[in-house]
């Protein structure tokens, strides 16, 4: 008997930790070239234009977009069915459990704004290149979008590496209870590091 319940969590899962861990890291390791100035972003984004626009077009669409649309979409069919309680049961897990559900919410509308602004509206339909003088005025004239932006990357950061932990019991590579949370420290560590990054390039535009 085919189980489709069964392979599609371990399709979502698996998306979760290929395609939109490494988008994720992408965007961490080309944002953090704003700890370099001006020059040093504005190079690694003239790196991405040099890849030719239908392959890059594919690789948005295809590698990017549509793991990130299928991950969304089972994923508010899961957070409907799930039950967090936190309150009454605090246990850590519980916890983490629970701000993977709430972290996803606002995943959704965090990334449709964020896409639509810069990828849509700002790139394609005014033609205005991302640059590192672009993210500068976008974040130093507007702290709520700097508040939201840093938001965002901390709930996309801890959903991907919460998502981690989850992988392995998923996949059945973290079978006992000592291993996975040997696995959710680690993943806990790699979170606060990222977190950590992040902080340092976004309070570089105002220091720079």
């Amino acid at each position: 008997m085919f189980h489709t319940t069964f392979y599609l969590r371990r399709l979502h899962s698996l998306v979760g930790l290929l395609a939109i861990g490494i988008f994720l890291f992408e965007h961490i390791i080309t944002n953090a070239r704003a700890l370099g100035g001006a020059e040093s972003l504005n190079g690694a984004l003239a790196m991405m234009e040099l890849i030719p626009h239908p392959i890059f077009l594919g690789l948005e669409i295809f590698g990017v977009a549509m793991p990130i649309l299928f991950h969304a979409i089972y994923g508010i069919y899961i957070a409907l069915q799930a039950k967090n309680n936190p309150g009454r049961y605090g246990y850590v897990r519980n916890w983490q459990f629970a701000l993977q559900r709430w972290t996803a919410w606002f995943l959704v509308i965090f990334l449709i704004w964020h896409v639509f602004y810069l990828r849509i509206f700002t790139k394609a339909i005014n033609g205005t290149p991302i640059s590192y003088e672009l993210l500068h005025t976008l974040f130093t004239s507007s702290p709520i979008t700097t508040l939201l932006y840093t938001i965002g990357m901390f709930a996309a950061i801890f959903h991907f590496c919460n998502g981690i932990t989850t992988f392995c019991m998923t996949w059945g590579i973290a079978k006992g209870p000592r291993i996975q949370n040997v696995i959710n420290v680690l993943s806990m560590c790699l979170c606060a590091f990222l977190c950590l990054v992040t902080i340092a390039f976004m309070a570089s535009y105002f220091v720079m």
